[in-house]
């Protein structure tokens, strides 16, 4: 029978297969959220996900919900608000801004898992050039975008959020596009949301996902992290 990995400090990870199949995916709790610690997670499939009053929990879901760049979908009313241009995007110059308006409450949700030792950690990770933002800006003003991670040539996503009709679409689309061009073969999307499905996000097997990770994670690192001009003109 399969119990949830106390994780002692230093302690590496468990095999994703011993993850529980309910709740699916939880695989450990303990540990911290030292940058080596997190790093070593995604190394492996693995990611941090627990309310305050939780210890950290770890988890590999299976199947796991991933976004193939080349398959992003974009819908009819999305080409027409990016071919008007109307709106800026930025990489990387409000990581904290960013982080901090995914964790801002929302209808219907009575608590956020972006917690400030999430944002410290993940701040820091920024500073290292692992941890990065895409973010829509309209008029001056910060109105939607996205934060994740990456590792060789692949990318983690991991919250966004939207002030204004699209906002965060137009952030992942221009993700996306940049990463399809940059040989990026995968984003991770975690949990499967019908929101994410609505873009071309799909379930693959947890196995396939490792594989393709190992491979993905072991590419030397490139840097998109300037959007082109004119993606989708």
């Amino acid at each position: 029978m399969k119990s949830i990995f106390l994780l002692q400090d230093k302690q590496p990870f468990p095999p994703v297969e011993l993850a529980l199949d309910q709740p699916n995916g939880l695989l450990a709790a303990g540990g911290d959220l030292s940058p080596e610690r997190i790093l070593e997670a995604y190394r492996h499939g693995i990611f941090p996900w627990f309310n305050d009053d939780d210890p950290i929990l770890w988890w590999s879901p299976d199947p796991r919900m991933v976004l193939f760049p080349a398959e992003f979908k974009i819908s009819n009313s999305l080409r027409k608000t990016l071919r008007n241009g109307d709106y800026e995007v930025r990489t990387d110059t409000a990581f904290e801004q960013v982080m901090r308006a995914c964790a801002a409450p929302r209808e219907g949700q009575a608590g956020t898992w972006i917690q400030e030792k999430m944002i410290a950690a993940y701040c820091e990770l920024h500073r290292r050039g692992y941890a990065h933002s895409v973010e829509t800006w309209m008029n001056g003003e910060l109105v939607g975008g996205l934060y994740g991670m990456a590792l060789g040539t692949m990318f983690y996503g991991e919250s966004m959020f939207s002030r204004r009709t699209d906002a965060s679409k137009i952030a992942i689309a221009h993700l996306a596009r940049q990463l399809e061009r940059h040989s990026f073969g995968m984003i991770d999307c975690q949990m499967n949301t019908p929101h994410l499905a609505s873009l071309g996000a799909r379930e693959i097997p947890r196995d396939e996902f490792i594989r393709r990770l190992q491979e993905l994670i072991h590419y030397p690192p490139v840097q998109p992290w300037q959007i082109e001009p004119h993606l989708f003109k």
